[in-house]
């Protein structure tokens, strides 16, 4: 049986990408970065705050972290629960003390229930990243237009009315998107987005509606999946951040222009007791350096808005 011509024609077939997102290019090749303060490393801590319903939703997918025992799963609805009461103020403090500027991705419902959460971020001068409404709030094709228009639109409402200022940045559920994401986000009046794990520096998204930024946010040097999916301790989570660092300090002494070290933590699991410790003394060690700047995405994109 022949093979249908229409097989062998696509319109977007051609050399280098079959996209016009971006354009491919070699992160050595491009013009080089210079954050603001002329450190070699931007360390950007994403940290998640999020609350999970106790009747968990499987379309399109369960989210990471959601409940995994029948109704009512007490054990995980309230181990999460301890990230907003117990964990992430623990972290607050850790970043004070190194006085580290953080962006923290925030559900929706984590304003409209625990408002004073909000208030407090906003006090301590972090920046707020818009997360979806809850964590039954995942996106993927096959969710109608309308609706992930309106799930976005609630998510920032729900930030600006407690927090006082819109989001410029966002970052899905589990970094999954629809066709369609990227440009419902720009129509939002989304500066950035977070989901695109292809690179380690900003770079500009094309959408119908205009350019947006993708700020990759990497996936292997979070601790779920360096503690919990892994389940190394915090001690080796703290260690790979420096080795990291190191050679990110040491490719941009030897290529030129600024590097980025994303890293995405949950209250949950490192604000425990037995692994705090580690995570305050790598804040320590981090803040000694002189190479490294602690950066909030936002100040990310506009420094890197010039070059990209």
């Amino acid at each position: 049986m022949a093979l249908d011509p229409d097989y062998l024609s696509y319109a977007m077939r051609r050399k280098g990408m079959d996209h016009d997102l971006y354009p491919w290019s070699s992160l050595f090749d491009r013009p080089p970065i210079a954050w603001p303060t002329g450190r070699a490393v931007a360390a950007w801590f994403v940290v998640s705050l999020e609350w999970f319903p106790i009747l968990a939703e499987d379309k399109p997918f369960r989210a990471p972290g959601h409940m995994q025992t029948a109704y009512p799963d007490y054990r995980h609805y309230t181990s999460r629960e301890y990230g907003t009461r117990v964990g992430f103020y623990r972290m607050l403090d850790a970043f004070a003390k190194v006085g580290a500027q953080v962006s923290v991705a925030c559900n929706g419902a984590i304003a409209q229930r625990y408002p004073s959460i909000v208030r407090d971020i906003v006090a301590a001068g972090h920046e707020i990243i818009a997360h979806s409404t809850d964590m039954n709030g995942a996106i993927a094709t096959g969710l109608p237009e309308a609706e992930e228009r309106d799930l976005i639109a609630r998510s920032l409402n729900a930030i600006e009315r407690v927090a006082g200022t819109r989001p410029t940045g966002w970052l899905s559920i589990a970094r999954s998107q629809s066709f369609a994401t990227p440009r419902l986000l720009k129509e939002a009046g989304l500066t950035y987005m977070c989901d695109w794990a292809n690179d380690e520096l900003p770079y500009r998204f094309a959408t119908t509606a205009g350019d947006i930024v993708n700020l990759p946010l990497n996936h292997e040097l979070s601790d779920r999946q360096i503690i919990t999916v892994q389940q190394s301790s915090a001690d080796s989570y703290a260690q790979q951040v420096v080795d990291a660092l190191d050679w990110l300090s040491a490719e941009s002494a030897g290529h030129g222009g600024g590097r980025m070290l994303p890293l995405h933590v949950t209250p949950y699991i490192m604000g425990l007791p037995y692994r705090m410790g580690a995570f305050e003394d790598l804040l320590a060690r981090m803040a000694s350096r002189d190479d490294l700047w602690f950066a909030r995405g936002d100040a990310l994109v506009e420094a890197a808005l010039p070059h990209i």
